[in-house]
């Protein structure tokens, strides 16, 4: 009897230590919380009854969930208000003496402050840096209920030049580790050799014992192909770790690699195993990429020793209706749009993305530009920026902390995200010249600076020579741009010198002098386009390229002519809530590709025809009066202001995607596209063939006399012959829905983007007309908002109900972790869609 009770205790102490073994290092830790906007200061307290509080899962951000509202909100965070929020979570844990609990945030905006059952843990005031917590000291026993408590203080509501979010609006995760075992972050890889052939591999991994006594043990790293073949492995011999941390080096060499690039992202798989004995004390798993990265100052940028573009768009954080809290699958559709048009490069402006961003931009294949701070010692005016002359409580953001903060949020930013093959830039900073008068002053533009355009095609008037003895004229400010910059540049480079320090500069021929380009390894231009060949001939050594730049075509002519220009970063990838002060109804900043709901605008039409070899055709209209062209007396369509194209600024101009027209005599038609030729037919009948080579701004233009009907442009490119029409439409009779995803995982994290569209009786989509459509849901989905992509819309997102633009709009659906069928459909007065139908498995 005694020997049958040893073997079942034996039998549990096994399947107990193997449990141990085998547990997630990583917990998914967004769900079960609850939230509340009415508590103050006490809502850490263990005894606080939280029942009544509302229920949400993480990322959450609660200001997209109020109406948009021009007394209480700010332009400049896209008139949302801010607030006091409390999280709090209980949980229970089963866990060991030899175990430490830690909880990362990926992203809390901001001002944050955590507790664990009563006891105040840590704060973080910066909105956009990972950042974690030892939960260990304060843990109840095991099995004891836990309580976490998260303020959230974004009372300053306009502390920011964009839409921000408030809450806890990025991922969440419990880690659990032995007392032997990798810090978060601990291992860092790089590939310092990369060819066709082989490529090194280089592992950094930092050991903790976190034990009062020395530990053996031997480290093994298994590498796996993208293919999930197991390729390399290398053993270390047995180390003895005192108590503290350690950081050791493994190196391998892969044959014939799979290499990552913009085309063929491919993702090795590397897994660190801590091993005493034949037990595995911690097990950290990660991907990487293996590739070469290289700037030349007269070539460019090389990826693999190939030569290539940098066809990149800035990107704000924020997902149109979703807001800061950004589902997986919104970034996956507009990321997916974005590389459909050519785009193979991102600049997350203006500060540090989210680890799930990145790892989209790693899966996909775009190049990634990661931006740390858009002030540093000094504030920025978030209402009118270059004005500096607001500062009150509402407005005041990181500069308040910068000083205090700044190296544990730029290190922290960097140990998160440099195992991301996409990051391949790290920039310092974005147009912080303004802070600093000297640099402003030195230019010789001011006071004759002219935002309709003059300053941007302009040429520095003064030289270098005289720009650096009018800087030093001035008496310095406590802190000096030059200072700043090269310490951060040092701080960046203490982590890593594998990708290069950037800036994004817009007073750059004050920047060369003031010792801030001397921080830097690439300098960007922000909106100087102008000064490529200045730089080029003044500062020879100096790398350069464009890193915040129009969505013209105007901007691309003067990179694809000069080949030590690297790429661009246009401004934007996307249309984003925020930097609209005074501009009510006007919610959102409206100068992107594609708008807040992700259709594409004719600026993205443009730029496919310049970044994708892919036949692209695009076709618009406008009233002679409202267009910005005419027809000259021999019948041939021109500017109205000759050469107006080469300064066009952030937003093209207003065009009209239908064929409907009542009065005009006279249209003028314009097609985008990369095809040679193109021929329009109105009503199957041609209008002529014209040349591309013909048009200096790259848009087809013909003068047509309008007649209702479909009008139709054609074009043959490398043999593939593509077509786009514009119909007159008649009034709205269907509704039209399209669906991206069928099937979702019941997960709580999958979505799907429903749009609608309006069409008349003979199947045309209806532009002009516009309509309130009303969704229906039936089953088991979370209704994430509904929008039309407009920048001046001001419907609330959180709703089934909006009114179209252009005769469509968006729903965007979530599914809840339990399965089922669900039904959806949409209706407007008495037109109602078809139903379609998700499954949830």
């Amino acid at each position: 009897m005694i020997n049958k009770i040893m073997i079942g205790l034996l039998f549990l102490l096994m399947i107990g230590c193997q449990s141990n073994q085998n547990r997630e290092r990583e917990l998914d830790f967004n769900f079960g919380w609850k939230f509340s906007l009415e508590h103050a200061n006490d809502a850490y307290a263990v005894n606080l009854v939280d029942s009544s509080w509302r229920d949400v899962n993480l990322p959450h951000d609660w200001s997209i969930e109020f109406p948009f509202d021009s007394i209480k909100g700010e332009g400049c965070t896209g008139y949302l208000p801010g607030g006091l929020g409390w999280y709090r979570k209980h949980f229970t844990l089963e866990g060991s003496a030899d175990e430490l609990t830690y909880v990362l945030f990926d992203g809390v905006y901001n001002n944050s402050e955590v507790w664990l059952n009563g006891k105040r843990v840590g704060e973080h005031p910066y909105g956009y840096s990972p950042f974690y917590f030892d939960l260990t000291p304060y843990l109840n026993p095991a099995g004891k209920d836990n309580v976490l408590a998260v303020k959230v203080d974004h009372t300053r509501y306009a502390d920011s030049r964009w839409y921000t979010g408030s809450g806890i609006y990025r991922n969440v995760k419990l880690i659990r580790v032995n007392k032997l075992h990798i810090p978060i972050w601990g291992r860092f890889i790089t590939t310092p050799e990369v060819s066709t052939e082989k490529a090194t591999v280089s592992i950094d991994i930092t050991v903790a014992n976190d034990f009062e006594t020395n530990k053996s043990l031997q480290i093994i790293t298994e590498f796996y192909s993208p293919n999930g073949e197991k390729v390399k492995e290398i053993v270390s011999d047995t180390i003895e770790l005192i108590p503290g941390e350690k950081t050791l080096k493994q190196t391998v060499v892969i044959d014939n690699p799979m290499l990552w690039s913009v085309d063929t992202p491919n993702l090795y798989k590397a897994v660190s195993r801590l091993v005493q004995g034949d037990n595995s004390v911690d097990v950290y798993e990660s991907t990487f990429g293996i590739r070469s990265i290289r700037f030349d100052k007269d070539q460019g940028f090389f990826l693999n020793d190939v030569n290539m573009k940098i066809k990149g768009v800035c990107q704000h954080h924020d997902g149109g209706l979703v807001g800061a809290a950004v589902p997986k699958g919104v970034w996956r559709r507009r990321l997916q749009i974005l590389k459909d048009g050519g785009c193979n490069a991102l600049r997350i402006a203006h500060n540090p993305a989210s680890d799930e961003l990145l790892d989209l931009c790693d899966e996909m294949g775009f190049l990634v530009q990661d931006e740390f701070f858009d002030e540093w010692d000094y504030p920025k005016d978030k209402r009118l920026n270059m004005k500096e002359s607001h500062d009150d409580y509402i407005t005041r953001g990181y500069g308040e902390h910068f000083q205090e903060w700044a190296q544990f949020d730029l290190k922290n930013t960097m140990l998160a995200h440099r195992n991301h093959p996409s990051v391949f830039q790290w920039s310092i900073g974005n147009e912080i010249e303004w802070t600093y008068p000297r640099n402003k002053k030195a230019t010789g533009f001011f006071n004759n600076m002219n935002w309709e355009g003059g300053y941007f095609w302009s040429q520095p008037p003064f030289s270098p020579e005289k720009i650096r003895s009018e800087y030093n004229k001035m008496p310095a400010m406590e802190h000096t741009i030059g200072e700043t910059a090269n310490k951060l540049a040092r701080w960046t480079k203490e982590l890593d010198t594998s990708r290069p320090v950037i800036a994004n500069c817009i007073l750059p021929s004050a920047s060369f002098e003031t010792g801030y380009t001397d921080a830097l390894d690439i300098v960007g231009f922000s909106y100087r386009r102008v000064m490529y060949d200045y730089a080029k001939k003044n500062y020879p050594n100096k790398i350069v390229m464009g890193t915040e730049n129009l969505g013209q075509w105007h901007e691309w002519k003067a990179i694809e002519d000069r080949p030590f220009v690297s790429g661009t970063f246009l401004w934007t990838g996307t249309d984003y809530l925020g930097e609209s002060n005074g501009h009510w109804p006007k919610k959102a900043t409206a100068s992107g590709l594609v708008d807040l709901a992700a259709f594409p605008k004719p600026s993205y039409h443009m730029y496919k025809t310049l970044w994708s070899d892919e036949p692209h055709i695009y076709i618009c209209s406008n009233s002679t009066k409202d267009s910005q062209y005419e027809v000259n007396k021999s019948g041939k369509v021109i500017e109205k202001k000759p050469g107006a194209w080469k300064h066009a600024l952030w937003e093209w101009y207003n065009v009209i995607e239908h064929w409907n027209y009542a009065t005009e005599k006279d249209v003028i038609v314009e097609v985008i596209s990369n095809c040679p030729k193109v021929e329009l037919f109105l009503n199957g009948e041609s209008l002529g063939i014209k040349s591309l080579s013909d048009f200096e701004d790259r848009i087809y233009k013909w003068a047509v006399p309008y007649q209702k009907g479909k009008l139709e442009a054609k074009g043959v490119k490398d043999g593939q012959e593509i077509s786009a029409n514009i119909a007159t439409s008649t009034e709205p009779v269907s509704i039209q829905l399209s669906v991206d995803k069928t099937s979702l995982n019941a997960d709580g994290y999958e979505v799907a983007h429903i749009i609608a569209q309006l069409y008349d009786k003979d199947n045309n989509p209806v532009i002009i007309n516009e309509a309130s459509i009303s969704f229906e849901l039936e089953g088991n989905i979370k209704l994430l908002g509904v929008d039309n992509g407009s920048a001046s819309s001001t419907q609330t997102y959180q709703s089934n109900t909006v009114r179209t633009n252009k005769g469509r709009c968006l729903l965007i659906v979530q599914s809840t972790r339990k399965s089922g069928v669900v039904k959806i459909s949409a209706l407007s007065g008495s037109i109602k869609s078809d139903v379609i139908q998700l499954t949830i498995k």
